[in-house]
């Protein structure tokens, strides 16, 4: 993609009716949160190291490219919500992601509230896009809930990371 053909796919995008782009994110949304469900249950299965801690949010954050085009721009005021919204929802992810030492190898402890708030997290965020997507541009909304997903994953990555490193050190 070449960014002088991006407004003629912008527009095609347009050109699409929104409940079917509403529809079709909100879709592959729930199928990543199920997937990151599974991912989860086979990560518990291997030892842990900084790298697979730190890469999702490193590799999250080329989706800030997205805020070149005016189209996913969002005013300071929801980016600041956003931003708050976010950081509250890593609270709970941060509470129920622990490690523990077996051996000599650091796992991520198997938690079942993590499901739950995970679930929790992915139906909070679903029923938000469907209010709000008659509320904000459609470029505007995925820019929000861009920004909202990535002040979630950072902080928890960060706290993951502490304690890991933390537990590095006793063995």
């Amino acid at each position: 993609m070449s960014f002088s053909s991006l407004p003629l796919q912008l527009a095609l995008i347009d050109s699409i009716p929104s409940q079917y782009l509403l529809i079709g994110s909100t879709i592959l949304v729930v199928v990543m949160g199920i997937m990151m469900m599974f991912i989860r249950m086979k990560s518990s299965e291997k030892p842990a190291n900084a790298k697979k801690i730190i890469i999702p949010p490193i590799g999250m954050a080329t989706g800030a490219l997205m805020y070149i085009s005016p189209y996913f721009r969002v005013t300071f005021d929801h980016t600041v919500v956003a931003i708050l919204v976010g950081v509250l929802c890593s609270l709970l992810l941060i509470k129920t992601s622990k490690f523990h030492i077996v051996g000599n190898d650091i796992f991520l402890k198997p938690s079942k509230a993590f499901f739950f708030v995970l679930f929790g997290l992915l139906a909070f965020r679903t029923i938000a896009k469907v209010y709000l997507g008659g509320e904000f541009h459609l470029g505007e909304l995925g820019g929000l809930f861009w920004l909202l997903a990535f002040s979630m994953i950072l902080p928890w990555r960060l706290a993951m990371l502490w304690q890991f490193k933390k537990l590095q050190k006793q063995l």
